[in-house]
């Protein structure tokens, strides 16, 4: 019969370790996926990048508009605060004030041994005196109930302010904690979008376009798609419809080239409501903060009827925002890759307009 050896155990070696080493490595590749998705990151092209960096921006000016209303709200709750604390403090003044007036009085009264009237008058000297005195002192004990009634309704006041304060200071925080997460939201995606645009050489984001390169190549990127648009127009040559149109297009003008810095609004660095926002305050007309809110600050036009100094939305959100010049241009921010400029109304998704001025 024959002799049933057992199988010797082979050890891991050779091009089985090899084999094992590739399928680990293949392993820890798959589970460190850019996206974190689970899978190897591919070597994406320069279009790729470009894609992807222009969905990041769009994302992370969504984030911005967020931020900047809740900005705008937590301003405005902090306000409201100082303004319910200093009255608060005001009344409280005047709440020490008629205390130390009934104060006076309690002693007064205390000093006097408050004896009964009757006996008063029967002991008194000159009665007429006595009795023109106590009429005084009645009056003044009217006073006095009058001093008592005012102390408590300010009493009360000054707890419904500090009421009302509470509400605000909470109102407050909350505000604080949605800026706190959109801005871990946008610097989030803003750095992912450095992290892509890295690997691209110089030469590669020149020919993408406006991508934010080290050294200032978005900025000459953007003064070459401006170029590319033709001769542009001065502000003083716009057909502005009215004054205030031209005075906001006139400001905006003068800020092109000011960087874009999200929740910006001048005058040194804008980000895109922001520029709308400075521009028309500069005209002596107060916008709201966020591109959801401007879009309803005047009278909606659509894209045929545009005028220049028409604000003019994009993407489906009402995310972005620029201040149409005339012939079919914008001057608004676009992004951290580009500073304020001159650009085509068509080359993003129109959302809709609206007229302010």
């Amino acid at each position: 019969m024959a002799a049933h050896r057992k199988p010797r155990q082979r050890s891991l070696g050779g091009n089985t370790a090899r084999t094992a080493a590739t399928i680990a490595l293949a392993g820890a590749a798959t589970a460190t996926g850019f996206d974190g998705t689970g899978h190897a990151d591919p070597q994406l092209s320069p279009a790729q990048v470009k894609a992807k960096v222009d969905k990041l921006y769009e994302e992370a000016e969504v984030a911005t508009q967020k931020y900047d209303g809740a900005k705008d709200k937590a301003d405005k709750a902090e306000q409201r605060l100082n303004a319910l604390r200093d009255e608060a403090a005001r009344k409280e003044d005047r709440l020490n004030t008629a205390r130390d007036a009934l104060g006076s009085i309690a002693a007064a009264q205390y000093r006097s041994g408050g004896l009964d009237p009757a006996l008063q008058l029967a002991l008194s000297d000159d009665p007429d005196r006595y009795l023109e005195g106590a009429a005084f002192a009645e009056r003044a004990g009217s006073r006095q109930a009058e001093a008592v009634a005012r102390v408590r309704k300010q009493l009360r006041e000054i707890e419904q302010l500090r009421g009302a304060a509470h509400v605000e200071l909470a109102s407050l925080k909350s505000r604080q904690a949605e800026l706190k997460r959109a801005k871990k939201t946008i610097t989030g995606k803003l750095d992912t979008a450095r992290q892509l645009l890295s690997r691209l050489t110089d030469e590669q984001r020149a020919q993408l376009g406006d991508l934010g390169a080290a050294g200032g190549t978005g900025q000459r990127a953007s003064r070459s798609a401006a170029r590319d648009l033709g001769p542009m127009p001065s502000p003083g040559s716009v057909a502005a419809p009215n004054s205030r149109a031209a005075e906001a297009i006139a400001y905006a003008y003068g800020k092109l080239g000011s960087p874009y810095v999200w929740g910006a609004t001048g005058p040194d660095a804008f980000d895109c409501s922001g520029l709308a926002q400075a521009a028309y305050r500069a005209a002596g007309i107060s916008l709201p903060r966020t591109t959801y809110a401007q879009i309803n600050a005047g009278r909606r036009v659509s894209r045929s009827e545009l005028r220049p100094g028409d604000l003019v939305f994009f993407y489906s959100g009402i995310s972005h925002v620029g201040i149409y010049v005339g012939n079919g241009q914008m001057i608004h921010a676009p992004n951290p890759s580009a500073p304020v400029r001159l650009a085509p109304v068509d080359e993003m998704p129109f959302a809709g307009a609206t007229r302010v001025a």
